[in-house]
């Protein structure tokens, strides 16, 4: 026993005497924090290591070939200088941050995405960036006016108005799928142009944000909505050389509709309606619209709105598992500030999407536009045809 005593002691001895053999002895690693899938919100979302937050990453990639016009002339095919087709493809990343707080979840969602068309690739567009908390939204995101948003590709015209715009908004949840909607919105994003003399001139400068209110219900039957928006129409400030020769205006827009599902329909289906009146408020009527639309005409002393009427909505209808039509339209009629700018559009889209993977989708589309102008116009009534084949995929 003595003996096993004094060599560890002198063990202990060297080990001191030798600070480099001490310090090759192992460490215990930091614990590492690790990347943890987060259910909370639902599928593919993770926690941000270190934090509370949960983030959730995605994208889309897509390309088409789209024709362009090529019903009556002029057409994008009668002008050398005009492209008859477009090759484009697009890039989209999807961020969506959330945390659970003591009032509700704290959301951040971003979506951006690139595009290249006929090789030239310096678009850039950041589509949506907001920050959401309980009711609370403040940023970039689709109008609360906006409900049907379309059921097909719309590659290149639409009926309905689908607009992101910056805004501030308050959503009260009333309990059985009920809600109401209140908010202030870009009044930019909705101006249209004032008539002049035959032709049109742009808005001044921004003074007064929309005002949007919205009151809606999604139970298991489907949804609907009626909606109601303010305006201002603020003029460019000089007219005919003059400065100050239009006076603004406060114009407006009211509509609902109402989305069914027919579960026994075909594979599902789902059916929508929607009507819009505005009255200096073009824009909350369509974002297809052709560019003969105004907010309101100048006549030389003051300014008139312009009346539209539009009804708009679609149908899509599953055909078997893995494939899709779609087929809607709509009837727009605008009453300009003088005869001159009066008009009705109404307009038709048909697809079939091919969906082989989930996620994976393709398929092919027609469009078709019908104007018709008021004779004191001086237009001719013309129609506009346009094909697209796409594909897609979203991960």
């Amino acid at each position: 026993m003595t003996r096993f005593a004094v060599l560890g002691a002198f063990t202990g001895l060297l080990a001191a005497a030798n600070p480099l053999q001490a310090a090759d002895l192992p460490i215990a690693p930091e614990p590492v924090d690790y990347v943890r899938i987060c259910d909370a919100y639902g599928t593919r979302f993770y926690s941000i290591p270190g934090t509370e937050t949960c983030l959730r990453v995605g994208g889309r990639v897509r390309t088409e070939f789209r024709v362009r016009n090529f019903g009556d002339a002029q057409n994008a095919w009668g002008d050398r200088d005009t492209d008859g087709y477009q090759w484009r493809s697009r890039g989209y990343l999807y961020l969506d941050a959330r945390t659970a707080t003591e009032f509700g979840t704290l959301r951040s969602f971003i979506e951006l995405y690139g595009t290249a068309t006929n090789n030239n690739n310096t678009s850039f567009t950041l589509d949506k960036a907001y920050i959401q908390w309980g009711g609370l939204l403040a940023g970039r995101a689709g109008s609360n006016f906006d409900f049907f948003t379309g059921y097909s590709y719309n590659a290149q015209i639409e009926s309905y108005s689908d607009q992101k715009l910056n805004q501030l908004a308050y959503t009260f949840a009333f309990g059985n799928g009920f809600n109401a909607t209140l908010a202030v919105e870009d009044q930019a994003a909705r101006g249209t142009n004032v008539g002049l003399n035959g032709g049109t001139q742009g808005y001044g400068g921004t003074r007064m944000p929309d005002v949007v209110a919205a009151f809606g219900v999604k139970q298991g039957w489907g949804q609907a909505q009626i909606m109601g928006a303010l305006h201002q129409v603020y003029p460019n400030g000089t007219y005919n050389g003059v400065t100050g020769g239009a006076e603004d205006e406060l114009g407006w827009a009211i509509g609902g509709g109402v989305i069914f599902k027919f579960a026994g329909l075909g594979n599902g289906a789902n059916v929508a309606l929607q009507g819009v009146y505005t009255d200096g408020a073009s824009g909350y009527g369509s974002t297809g619209w052709n560019s003969r639309i105004t907010d309101a005409v100048f006549t030389g002393s003051n300014t008139e709105s312009t009346k539209t009427w539009n009804v708009f909505g679609g149908i899509s209808l599953g055909l078997t598992d893995t494939l899709v039509t779609n087929i809607e339209g709509g009837y727009h009629n605008v009453e300009g500030g003088t005869g001159a700018y009066d008009f009705t559009q109404w307009d038709a889209t048909a697809n079939v999407v091919w969906e082989p993977i989930q996620g994976f989708i393709m398929g092919p589309e027609l469009q078709y536009r019908d104007l018709d102008f008021s004779r004191s116009s001086g237009l001719s009534d013309t129609n506009e045809i346009y094909g697209a084949f796409r594909l897609q995929r979203t991960f």
